[in-house]
């Protein structure tokens, strides 16, 4: 981490600086959160739908903020001193944009930038893992995709980095890609997918892929679009790169693709990769439907910046690339499949796959709400509930939304002829859900836990995992 000079901040800002700071002063970090400011801070106040960072500028103060990056309008409507020196601007935010791009343009690297409805987190580590065989490359931290993440970013990065793969969100709005590329201005762009995941803020899955595809038109022409051949919105967009495109996936049309796919539940992964007239036998430590998909973006970032496959597959190997699916030990000697992270339909069926493939007494899943899929949320909470009547014993719900995927399990269950034991919880019922698991798992079960991020099912797993007494079995 780099200290950020207060001459960067004005260099890049209309800034009025109140207060006592000197020319020469650094900043140890600009931090949003005043809870995790450190002594020689920059606080930057950020108002968001829920909370005004302003109000946390004496906290921030208290606790060894250097100063606090504020806007002029909050500023304006004080009536007593603040506790600390002040930067004023239009916009903290846009501010802070401004000195990420700025320190953008004095590293002499290459960016390779992530987006997609589902799998950039996971897509990143494996790209960033086959990389680092030739590069000293950098990851963006957890899922810093936002206006204000990506620029943290940057921020962060070491100067002797020649690659970064950087997340990129843009789910919300037309033109927030497109800001988060001008700000990084990535060469190399992937699109793993297009869902309709956020299309309760969107709209329609169209205006969906119409923001995804802003990356792929900011893509330079010495630069190249890595587009996932398999989803036709994604392979739409290949018109609109001024740049080279590559194409992967699950079938031949693709410049890079793969059959002869086995999936070897918590071992991984295997399965033929064609690239050319070339074809290579690869095996990956990557679980889940779409560990094959993950990979073929890796080698097809690495081909696209002239990396050999031999020299790729090291990366490949490499069990950190593993970030989502863990198996861990549940209590009464079950185990249970950590999935928390986010859900959709396409990655809760993808993870009902891996249930499927995993030994065990009884198979049982825990699912929540399934959010933001505006229209199309009563058919995609159907559509999982038809494959989970195929797949577990038990299931319990988490949510009113989870209970569409209940009533068509048992629907769907009956018509089979299959007995499945169904017991939901409402959202405020979260020590229940947990009491009731600690009982009802036993030795032998398996149990997947998977939701919408927002019901912080990640606190069950933490529940389960510290009655089970054991960490990850399988971080692959």
């Amino acid at each position: 981490m780099l200290t950020i000079p207060l001459s960067a901040v004005q260099h890049s800002s209309d800034v009025e600086v109140i207060g006592e700071l000197h020319a020469s002063t650094e900043f140890r970090w600009i931090e949003r959160n005043s809870r995790e400011v450190k002594p020689g801070d920059l606080f930057i106040a950020v108002r968001g739908e829920q909370f005004d960072g302003h109000s946390f500028v004496p906290d921030a103060a208290g606790r060894g903020a250097a100063a606090a990056l504020v806007s002029r309008r909050w500023y304006g409507e004080q009536e007593h001193a603040a506790p600390l020196p002040l930067l004023v601007v239009d916009d903290p935010v846009a501010t802070l944009q401004q000195v990420a791009a700025a320190r953008r343009e004095t590293l002499g690297l290459s960016v390779v930038g992530i987006t997609g409805s589902i799998g950039k987190t996971s897509t990143k580590e494996i790209v960033a893992s086959v990389l680092s065989q030739r590069y000293a490359t950098y990851r963006s931290p957890g899922n810093m995709n936002s206006e204000i993440g990506l620029p943290l970013s940057l921020l962060e990065m070491e100067p002797d980095t020649e690659v970064a793969v950087l997340e990129m969100g843009g789910a919300y709005a037309f033109g927030e890609l497109a800001l988060l590329a001008e700000i990084a201005k990535p060469q190399y762009a992937v699109v793993t997918n297009v869902h309709p995941v956020h299309l309760e803020r969107m709209g329609t899955i169209e205006a969906i892929a119409k923001t995804k595809a802003e990356l792929v038109e900011a893509i330079p022409e010495n630069g190249a679009a890595i587009l996932n051949g398999d989803d036709h919105r994604v392979r739409a967009m290949a018109p609109l790169c001024r740049g080279r495109v590559l194409t992967y996936g699950l079938v031949a049309e693709n410049d890079i693709w793969a059959d002869r796919v086995e999936t070897e539940g918590i071992s991984g992964s295997s399965f033929r990769m064609h690239l050319g007239s070339e074809s290579y036998h690869l095996k990956i430590p990557l679980v889940g439907g779409h560990a094959v998909e993950l990979a073929l973006a890796a080698i097809a970032v690495g081909h696209a910046v002239g990396m050999s496959v031999a020299e790729m597959i090291p990366g490949l190997h490499n069990p950190g690339i593993q970030v989502r699916l863990l198996l861990i030990d549940g209590p009464n000697g079950s185990r249970v499949i950590d999935d928390t992270y986010n859900a959709s339909a396409p990655s809760v069926l993808s993870a009902l796959g891996l249930l499927k493939q995993i030994g065990g007494q009884r198979k049982i899943a825990v699912l929540g709400d399934m959010r933001e899929l505006g229209v199309v949320t009563e058919e995609q909470h159907r559509l999982v509930g038809r494959r989970v009547a195929e797949v577990v014993d038990e299931l319990v719900t988490f949510g009113s939304l989870a209970r569409i995927i209940a009533d068509e399990a048992v629907d769907s269950a009956r018509v089979e002829g299959r007995r499945l034991a169904v017991t939901s919880f409402e959202l405020e019922e979260r020590a229940e859900i947990v009491e009731f698991l600690l009982s009802e798992l036993r030795e032998g079960d398996v149990a997947l836990l998977k939701g919408s991020r927002g019901l912080k099912m990640e606190d069950f797993v933490v529940a389960l995992q510290t009655a089970g007494g054991s960490g990850p079995e399988s971080e692959a």
